[in-house]
């Protein structure tokens, strides 16, 4: 044999990669990085005429194509293919000594592969040998991964601290617990790979889903889809009954492993039970395990908006009218993740880029599956409802108006109540390096009733119409004129702007008076135009209905 030995050096390289806490025997790194191993060969080594060739594979099917097989090699003369992608890098360190066959080889996986465990052979005169089985996971160390975080106190809040606190109770009263996340303890690596092996889109095409595994927005999605087990061999069972037969009160887990551990060691059974801070916390310790920064968060007064429709409806009966059920409901507390990530898949030029909220109690599909997210939290704070993944639903769990309907014999509807302050109340998480609860609430939505400037879409919209709003507005002041100098009936004009989140909503109301004290009816007949937008992005545009408001008058 041409290979006398192996030295994969763990300790080291597992402590420069920051995956010591997680072991010190078994080879885990971080893409995007460099790690060294020593390769001991029996002859002097010549690269010219008996060269090094390595892979390094991982899935079932791999291919160069698909960015989950690479060949590099020492020199690097590897034919490769035109197509292939993720390509692994190999330098031969100047510590190596080739007389006596000693080579330390420097090897870097790329910041665009896939993670997941690799195994990697070497190939040297007629041997073969497999060199090594790396576990490569995501770097938030990396400027060059999608996960990479600048904030060295935030990276240690978000991927190594194994303890945390989650957020319960109501908008008035909030309460805490401790939660260990215990994303280091043993197993956690491959608690986490069988996951990911076993979701739906693993089994239906295991080449496409590992390929898939080198971009985090993908791995975010079903990890969501796999922390519940609605539609799939997920980790916890829901239960929201009040009573948990053969199973625990989700009040009774004070932390992940023992969740993770079990549902492992059962053969992949879904664990009794869980509610919504126990899915946020058991998917936190599965994220930052793979490489995310990640946080629990917690939203007060959450809406479940069922209908998507942005408001939270309920419904009163008129006398002698049938009840009509509410889809929609609120919540005392509601708690997802967030992930800390790029979004290239949405703007080139970072706009969306920082957290993302992945939820993964199930609660409403998403392309088929129970997941949510990831949704950038920008554009749930400007209310770009149109961008990907399930932007809506969040956005109405923080922002969505609550509003009470008579439901009359007839069928029709009457807005009897609304209010736009309740849902979206103290959104909280632990502050970095402290116990201390930190209110995030600006980052989801503009306070109510704040002044700012009016945003962009507001300017275009009048830019849009200006004519024609200059044409309603002095037929307006045309007729007034002419009421007044004639003793008709005067206007009473009422106008108010309401800025929610910027959805803007405009009012202009009108009402008959006249100058004397004489009791009328309150009948009140407008509007001059209300102009209402629903989603605020680039390309809105803003459905502006006008109806001419009537005049009683008399001589």
């Amino acid at each position: 044999d041409s290979v006398s030995g192996v030295d994969l050096h763990p300790q080291t390289n597992n402590a420069n990669h920051h995956t010591r806490e997680i072991s010190l025997t078994r080879l885990i790194v971080r893409r995007g990085q460099p790690f060294k191993l020593t390769l001991n060969l029996r002859q002097p080594f010549n690269a010219s005429i008996q060269p090094l060739h390595i892979s390094a594979a991982t899935g079932k099917r791999p291919t160069e194509k698909q960015g989950t097989l690479s060949f590099f090699g020492v020199p690097d003369v590897v034919k490769r293919s035109p197509s292939a992608k993720a390509v692994w890098k190999v330098e031969l360190d100047k510590g190596s000594s080739t007389v006596t066959g000693n080579l330390i080889l420097t090897i870097t996986p790329p910041a665009d592969t896939p993670i997941g465990e690799y195994t990697m052979t070497v190939k040297h005169r007629d041997q073969e040998m497999v060199l090594a089985k790396p576990v490569v996971l995501f770097n938030p160390w990396c400027p060059d991964d999608w996960v990479y975080l600048k904030d060295e106190n935030e990276i240690n809040e978000y991927v190594m601290n194994e303890q945390g606190i989650i957020y319960r109770g109501s908008s008035t009263y909030i309460g805490s617990c401790n939660w260990d996340f215990g994303q280091f303890e043993d197993n956690m690596v491959d608690i986490c790979l069988r996951m990911l092996d076993l979701n739906p889109k693993y089994m239906k095409d295991p080449g496409d889903d590992v390929s898939a595994r080198c971009n985090p927005i993908y791995v975010s999605r079903v990890v969501s889809a796999m922390i519940n087990s609605v539609d799939d061999s997920g980790v916890l069972e829901g239960n929201w009954s009040g009573s948990y037969p053969n199973g625990v009160s989700p009040s009774h887990w004070t932390g992940s492993y023992a969740i993770l551990k079990r549902w492992f060691d059962t053969g992949s059974y879904p664990v009794k039970y869980g509610q919504c801070w126990v899915y946020a916390g058991v998917m936190c310790s599965v994220m930052r395990l793979l490489g995310f920064p990640c946080r629990v968060v917690t939203n007060f007064e959450s809406a479940h908006d069922n209908d998507r429709n942005l408001t939270i409806d309920v419904y009163h009966a008129d006398y002698g009218v049938r009840e009509t059920p509410s889809p929609d409901s609120i919540w005392n507390f509601h708690v997802w993740v967030e992930a800390w990530m790029r979004r290239p898949d949405l703007a080139k030029d970072g706009k969306y880029d920082g957290w993302q909220v992945l939820d993964p109690t199930p609660q409403e599909k998403s392309q088929g599956v129970y997941c949510c997210g990831p949704a950038p939290v920008v554009a749930i704070l400007n209310g770009e409802t149109d961008l990907k993944y399930d932007t809506p639903f969040v956005f109405a769990e923080v922002n969505a108006d609550c509003i009470d309907w008579l439901v009359k014999a007839d069928g029709s509807k009457v807005n009897i109540f609304s209010d736009t302050a309740r849902v979206g109340q103290n959104i909280s998480t632990k502050s970095v390096g402290s116990n201390k609860r930190m209110n995030i609430t600006d980052s989801y939505k503009y306070r109510e009733g704040a002044s700012q400037k009016l945003p962009e879409v507001l300017f275009r919209a009048i830019e849009q119409d200006v004519f024609y709003v200059i044409f309603r507005m002095f037929l307006f002041l045309w007729l007034l004129y002419i009421i007044l100098n004639q003793h008709l009936w005067g206007i009473l004009v009422g106008f108010r702007i309401e800025l929610k989140s910027q959805r803007l909503r405009f009012e202009y109301h009108w009402g008959p008076f006249l100058p004397f004290p004489i009791p009328l009816p309150s009948s009140h007949v407008y509007c001059l135009f209300s102009n209402e937008s629903k989603n605020i992005q680039k390309t809105l545009t803003f459905e502006i209905s006008t109806c001419f408001f009537f005049l009683l008058c008399c001589e």
